[in-house]
């Protein structure tokens, strides 16, 4: 596990309908579903939505330790994703809305630290991903 992530994670089927998901982080417990047009309950936000939605919280949050850091008076921050799939290529965009009596200097500094969060690091330079077969717990 990662110096920060000390839960494990687990995702497991929850048997209503074709793709709902419960997913336990910790004390965390989430939904996880695709849309009725595609077969799903849309009983929660679908993978990408999740994956974007991570990106935001990171984002969010990194700004909100830079700017308490450096003193910049951010006061407040809305950030939008949305994810398109391009020629086979996946492109998020990612727009911020910061509110503050903030110089010019100041939301090009923001802007720069937005693209440094971790989950952003992790988005933008490939994973290794290793999958492999358990044994079943009782």
């Amino acid at each position: 596990m990662g110096l920060f992530n000390r839960n494990e994670i687990t995702v497991t089927e929850t048997g209503e309908g074709n793709f709902t998901q419960s997913i336990h982080i910790g004390k965390h417990i989430i939904t996880a579903d695709e849309l009725e047009a595609i077969g799903g309950n849309d009983n929660g936000p679908n993978p990408y939505d999740l994956l974007l939605a991570s990106l935001g919280a990171c984002t969010s949050i990194t700004l909100r330790m830079y700017a308490l850091r450096k003193n910049i008076p951010l006061k407040t921050m809305r950030i939008s994703l949305d994810h398109q799939k391009v020629d086979d290529e996946d492109i998020i965009h990612c727009i911020l809305y910061l509110e503050g009596d903030l110089t010019s200097t100041q939301k090009e500094d923001l802007l720069r630290i937005a693209e440094k969060c971790p989950i952003h690091k992790t988005l933008e330079h490939s994973s290794q991903i290793k999958t492999t077969l358990g044994t079943k717990k009782d």
